[in-house]
């Protein structure tokens, strides 16, 4: 016992771990349920109290489920797990929900979302997320609306994949993958650990960007270069932050990806505030980094995008004069707050 327990802390807690059964207590979401059991997640978080306190749990057994998934505010603290043979990241999940709702069905950006939280304390693992809308429209697969945590997922799609849209959100071993401004929101505080960022080909490499609020509805679209996260920050008061650390940037598998094809980031609104750090980029990575948001409408007096301990090739090159070389990390608590490891979406072994 003594040297497995070794073995743990030298690999740390979620390595080699699997999750193939039901925690005690969890409902139980399968493609073929049994009694007592639900055939679909959307059921199973219908089926939980919202007034209740306390710790509520669903486990999900593998499958594909096409579905939208609305977790309403709750005053107990959910957490969803989905079937895995190693819960340290997301490679070995078996569990994908996925639907392809965009905007022009007329709806928000939040309204596309294949899982929209807005439960606080709410945690998801090992669970892939998808909009498989693809080009032509905002299409979300996250839409997270509350202090929240996500361990070993997977969310995917091309045009706004991933909204951290308020709350402090943190996460851990994750893929978030797509084209353009896949990863954006307006107030969330939000820190990515060790997650990989992925890229698709664009068929010439410009494609389409998006100047909106994130609950509106459609806007004109405007040909850009490929970006990664669009920070909607729009005063020095508002407390949205974005940071990478310890990520890797990257073509996604099986997509050819020009040099320079991608920026790190550009300003959806003025007071844009975001930083990688301590992240590996490839290439893909423009030289300049970071672009204005759109010529004659640049939006860069009061960015923070900042860059520090970076490696690869895709962090070399001469940055835009308006990004900032860091001459220092900034830390966890300066993201999430004071007490963040106390915090109910918190889990330290995924730190």
């Amino acid at each position: 016992m003594k040297s497995t327990l070794v073995l743990v802390v030298l690999a740390g807690a979620v390595a080699a771990e699997k999750r193939t059964e039901p925690p005690a207590g969890c409902l139980v979401v399968s493609k073929s349920p049994a009694s007592g059991q639900y055939s679909s997640v959307s059921a199973a978080v219908r089926a939980l109290p919202t007034s209740s306190g306390g710790d509520q749990c669903i486990w999900i057994n593998q499958g594909t489920y096409s579905e939208q998934v609305l977790v309403s505010s709750r005053a107990a603290r959910l957490t969803i797990y989905g079937y895995t043979t190693d819960t340290s990241d997301y490679k070995q999940n078996k569990v994908t929900i996925t639907a392809s709702h965009s905007q022009k069905e007329g709806i928000g950006n939040d309204e596309t979302g294949t899982l929209r939280v807005k439960a606080a304390n709410f945690k998801l693992y090992n669970v892939n997320v998808n909009n498989g809308f693809g080009k032509g429209s905002q299409a979300i697969a996250l839409s997270a609306y509350a202090d929240s945590g996500y361990y070993g997922c997977a969310f995917t799609g091309f045009q706004d994949t991933l909204l951290a849209n308020t709350g402090a959100q943190l996460y851990s071993s994750c893929l978030i993958q797509g084209a353009t401004d896949f990863i954006f929101g307006q107030h969330a505080t939000a820190w990515f650990e060790d997650c990989d960022i992925r890229v698709v080909a664009a068929s010439t490499g410009y494609i389409t960007g998006t100047a909106r609020p994130a609950t509106g509805k459609k806007t004109t679209l405007i040909n850009t270069p490929p970006s990664l996260p669009a920070s909607g920050r729009d005063s020095a008061s508002d407390p949205s932050y974005y940071v990478f650390n310890g990520c890797t940037v990257e073509a996604a598998s099986g997509q050819s990806v020009p040099s320079g094809a991608y920026f790190l980031g550009r300003p959806w609104r003025q007071y844009a505030r975001v930083v990688f750090q301590n992240t590996a980029m490839s290439s893909v990575v423009n030289g300049a980094g970071w672009r204005v948001w759109n010529s004659g409408d640049e939006r860069t007096s009061n960015v923070l995008f900042g860059e520090y301990g970076n490696s690869g090739p895709g962090s070399q090159g001469s940055r835009a004069g308006f990004s900032r070389k860091l001459t220092s990390a900034v830390s966890i608590s300066t993201v999430l707050g004071g007490g963040y490891a106390g915090k109910g979406f918190y889990d330290a072994s995924y730190m």
